[in-house]
């Protein structure tokens, strides 16, 4: 078994960032640094105040903890993660692009005062269950260990538990729709011998590469050689040798010329059996 520290590790980069980010936001409220309501979306307050971070930070409140919140955040690790490995396999700027597109829709949504809701968080997380259940129609799943159904239904399932459990299903209904919507252009509509209009933007591919991590083949931009790098120096080998991240050919020459062999001392030596 995995300790939490490989586990943490071997998660994808854009699961891990939106999980933690939204851990983190949950735990800032749990010490009381914040006022949620100062996070929630509210159109008014962006355009009379220009409070314009409450468009991107109601996307990463789940709620206080709670079961609600433990139940979205696994969500997010288990449903989220293997969209990203699976479909989006290799394909980072990709999925980063679903879920600004995601994002965008609902903010579209949320303009209409029936479909309003406060915090999106909740429908981003159905919003990407919603893709993964149509990416995976036929996978079984198990609801509790008392209901099993393929993946397709997981959606509708999950709504009728929020529904059971009185839970307000409005974030739910317009992150399926989101979900649908994404679905609808890139899979569904050329399939259907439509034109593909919503191809990853080059923006999301610059951000992706200059972000360095993740990988997205057939990329249109070179990823930064130096992102992700902190600290660059030299370093030693434990023969002797001296390794250097980047040289001049100057430097090269020098190098070669002052290497020694990869020997650190030279002198007389002797046998055992003293010849």
């Amino acid at each position: 078994m995995s300790t939490p520290a490989q586990y943490y590790q071997s998660l994808p980069p854009v699961s891990k960032f939106y999980g933690v980010a939204c851990l983190m936001t949950t735990s800032a409220l749990y010490f009381g640094l914040y006022d949620p309501w100062n996070v929630a979306l509210s159109y008014r307050d962006v355009f009379t105040r220009f409070q314009v971070w409450r468009l991107i930070s109601n996307f990463f409140f789940l709620g206080p903890f709670s079961p609600f919140f433990a139940i979205r955040l696994i969500m997010i690790a288990r449903y989220g993660v293997l969209l990203e490995r699976g479909p989006f396999g290799k394909r980072t700027a990709d999925y980063v692009w679903m879920l600004i597109f995601g994002a965008l829709s609902l903010l579209v949504m949320a303009a209409i005062p029936f479909l309003w809701t406060p915090f999106m968080a909740g429908s981003v997380v159905f919003m990407i269950v919603y893709v993964w259940s149509r990416e995976f129609p036929n996978a079984q799943i198990n609801i509790y260990g008392v209901v099993t159904l393929k993946g397709f239904y997981l959606p509708w399932a999950l709504l009728a538990l929020d529904l059971i459990f009185g839970a307000s299903l409005m974030a739910d209904i317009i992150g399926m729709i989101a979900g649908h919507l994404y679905y609808f252009l890139t899979v569904l509509h050329p399939l259907a011998g439509g034109k593909y209009v919503l191809k990853t933007p080059r923006w999301v591919h610059k951000l992706v590469a200059y972000w360095g991590e993740g990988i997205q083949v057939n990329s249109p931009v070179q990823r930064d050689p130096n992102a992700g790098v902190s600290f660059r120096g030299r370093s030693y080998r434990l023969n002797g040798n001296r390794a250097q991240t980047s040289t001049t050919p100057s430097e090269q020459q020098n190098q070669t010329n002052n290497s020694g062999d990869g020997v650190a001392f030279r002198g007389k030596s002797y046998r055992l059996s003293g010849h």
